[in-house]
């Protein structure tokens, strides 16, 4: 495994806009001083009682100034909200601020809540999103340079500065559904994968689909699968899920009210919506333990970290540290710890 990160996003439970940036830039701290990988940041508008996280380019750029080792990255940037030639400067900004060690993931969300606060058709986002990276990538070559498509037109334009990466930052892409899974294959891209909607056993199927779609599209080796999943650990597996419980269900009983609502509505049907919101309403506990997260106590977070490493084709896991927001800030850090320094080192 070569990489073990955390993803942010998650505001806490009672904790005001200051408190949820001080815990924050507290929790980057520690996770350098640790020795994890790197730190990745959702976006979310216009949810406050989930997040608070909705200009994570910012943030970064905050992160990238007071590290020196991990690398920063979005899971993942909203492309289709902004227009593509200010992300290129942003994204190539960050480049260089953080010394090379920006990490650039990209989707369109899963929601079309922004979408329709913002004005801009939900429906469109797909071709917005893979436009706009190609429109992205012609502007990081540091040349004169005009493109004409569906959704962006530009003409004689020069995009500075180019990105300290050459020919530009890492990147991914969010895959949600079969259909993305194929969609990045084709296109080369390497994925982020999640567990809010799926579970690991049907998870694994998709992959496969992308790793045969990889091949047969002549990409060279394998495409890299990050997968992004809740996690806690405690000194023992009882511990473990006594103290997360709470939290956990809470986390998935609201992705059960976001998808009902239709927050979480853009990438399916309806009747797919409210199916899957019936299912993550009734998820048991134990469903959830064997299906969509990792808890228990380091020596059981690392055998499973190792099985879905072989099962799911990953080389990297971006840890959700606080799911549901419930967890108090110091088992929460206890647990970090010790991902870092006794989980970790055994998946290398």
């Amino acid at each position: 495994m070569r990489h073990v990160g955390l993803f942010l996003e998650e505001l806490r439970e009672g904790a005001s806009h200051a408190e949820f940036f001080q815990e924050l830039l507290e929790t980057v701290d520690a996770a350098e001083t640790w020795g994890l990988d790197g730190i990745w940041l959702g976006e979310i508008r216009f949810l406050p009682t989930r997040s608070v996280l909705s200009s994570p380019l910012v943030t970064a750029g905050a992160i990238a100034s007071r590290t020196r080792t991990m690398c920063v990255g979005t899971a993942v940037h909203v492309l289709p909200l902004r227009n593509p030639l200010q992300v290129a400067e942003d994204i190539a900004t960050l480049d260089h601020l953080s010394g090379g060690r920006f990490e650039f993931g990209i989707g369109r969300s899963g929601s079309p809540r922004s979408y329709n606060i913002l004005g801009i058709p939900y429906e469109e986002s797909q071709g917005r999103l893979m436009e706009a990276l190609d429109l992205i990538r012609e502007a990081w070559k540091g040349q004169t340079f005009s493109f004409h498509g569906k959704y962006y037109d530009v003409d004689n334009a020069i995009v500075t500065p180019q990105p300290l990466q050459r020919p530009h930052p890492p990147l991914r892409i969010a895959a949600l559904n079969p259909q993305s899974f194929l969609r990045a294959a084709e296109h080369g891209l390497h994925i982020f994968v999640g567990l809010r909607g799926t579970d690991i056993s049907v998870l694994r199927g998709y992959i496969d689909s992308y790793q045969t779609t990889w091949r047969a599209a002549g990409h060279p080796g394998k495409g890299s699968v990050y997968l992004r999943i809740p996690a806690y650990v405690a000194d023992t597996d009882a511990a473990a899920i006594d103290e997360s419980r709470d939290s956990i269900i809470y986390y998935f009983r609201r992705q059960a009210d976001l998808a009902r609502t239709g927050t979480g509505s853009g990438t399916a049907t309806a009747g797919e919506r409210l199916a899957q919101a019936d299912t993550l309403a009734v998820l048991s506990h134990e469903h959830i333990l064997r299906e969509r997260v990792v808890v228990g106590s380091a020596a059981s977070l690392i055998a499973r970290l190792r099985e879905l490493r072989e099962q799911l084709q990953l080389d990297g896991i971006i840890v959700e540290p606080n799911p549901g927001g419930r967890i108090p800030l110091a088992p929460m850090m206890r647990s970090i710890e010790t991902l870092a320094k006794e989980v970790t080192p055994a998946l290398r």
